[in-house]
């Protein structure tokens, strides 16, 4: 279900959407680390988009065709009680698309070549050239 609602989120076009991007890796690996409080969180609130999925449309989230889908999403965001956790799917998935590969998403760093981002180096990995071939020295020096 969590899959699906990212999908929806973020969805495929000529570009890779959250689900090439393994937005619910990211989800599912930062639930084990640094998102561990939220476990409740995500397991009250995936249970609650289902219920009300069930009550608009008649049947759970991911059983549901695309359009009735996002149909459900703009239900949610205008209840109260349903739209904080839908907020924070929808910021844990930017972060899952957006981020660092190495914290579980952003797959082959689809959303890097997306908007023309060189993969950036780690401080500390690799050696950068600074030297000015004209000049044969270091900028600051």
């Amino acid at each position: 279900m969590v899959e699906a609602v990212c999908a929806q989120i973020i969805p495929e076009d000529q570009d890779a959407g959250a689900a090439k991007a393994g937005v619910v890796h990211f989800m599912d690996t930062q639930l084990t680390r640094f998102y561990k409080p939220l476990q409740k969180t995500y397991r009250r609130g995936i249970a609650q988009i289902d219920q009300a999925s069930i009550d608009f449309a008649g049947k759970p989230f991911a059983d549901l065709a695309s359009a009735q889908q996002v149909a459900v999403l703009h239900h949610i965001e205008t209840h109260a009680e349903l739209r904080p956790f839908f907020d924070l799917l929808v910021a844990h998935t930017m972060q899952g698309f957006y981020g660092d590969p190495r914290h579980g998403g952003n797959r082959d760093r689809v959303s890097w070549k997306m908007v023309g981002l060189p993969y950036p180096p780690l401080r500390g990995r690799l050696r950068y050239d600074f030297a000015d071939p004209k000049k044969g020295e270091l900028p600051w020096r």
